[in-house]
């Protein structure tokens, strides 16, 4: 869970901006993309398979 404490004297423009580079430091917004819908073992299988060849491709590149 990320917090930001924030300063007596300070802006909330600058705290909501630095809570935002915690969240995506933290990569809720990445978890919170890949839970949003249900995701059917096939469906699964089929972007595990696809990530593996993205990556394999960029390994051969260099």
């Amino acid at each position: 869970m990320t917090q930001i404490v924030v300063g007596e004297n300070e802006h909330i423009e600058s705290a909501l901006r630095r809570f935002k580079r915690e969240v995506s430091k933290a990569g809720i917004f990445q978890d919170m993309r890949k839970h949003r819908h249900f995701e059917t073992p096939i469906e699964k299988c089929k972007r595990k398979k696809l990530a593996l060849h993205k990556q394999s491709k960029r390994r051969f590149r260099t």
